[in-house]
């Protein structure tokens, strides 16, 4: 069931590396059904909060006419940082599927457990490694080649 969630998840991740942004992507699935697509775009729209997770949110609000996205399933490639963490609990996200971990900044399970912090009102499912090598192999590869491409410049 997550597997094609990650897949158009994946798909999303790739039109991030093809405009030059971190390669991350997601979808928001409401009754089965993906209601909000999303990947990183910091960099090409200016914005420091466009990540792949709040983008996908902003579009399935507005898809759905209603921030509260109570139920949703979000699947994301990487593990979200503190701020989509903090989105995913405003949404009322139901459950957090992602794809591989992120040590240096991911708020599930790497460097904090963002979900877990006490006082927030609402408390999301979190279902890790879907897809994991997929989603790792995109990110991996796009820093490989962005080094590699500096070094030769």
């Amino acid at each position: 069931m997550y597997d094609d969630w990650m897949d158009a998840a994946l798909d999303a991740a790739r039109l991030a590396r093809d405009a030059g942004e971190v390669p991350i992507g997601a979808v928001v699935v409401l009754a089965g059904t993906i209601v909000g697509r999303g990947f990183n775009q910091p960099i090409s729209s200016g914005d420091p909060t466009a990540h792949a997770e709040i983008v996908a949110i902003r579009d399935a609000a507005r898809h759905v006419a209603n921030y509260r996205l109570t139920g949703a399933i979000l699947c994301v490639t990487i593990e979200p940082c503190l701020m989509c963490v903090g989105a995913l609990v405003h949404a009322r996200i139901g459950t957090l599927v992602y794809g591989a971990a992120e040590p240096k900044t991911g708020s599930l399970i790497s460097a904090v457990r963002g979900a877990e912090l006490p006082g927030l009102n609402h408390r999301i499912e979190v279902v890790g490694d879907v897809r994991e090598a997929a989603c790792r192999e995109l990110m991996q590869t796009f820093f490989r080649e962005r080094r590699s491409s500096r070094a030769s410049s």
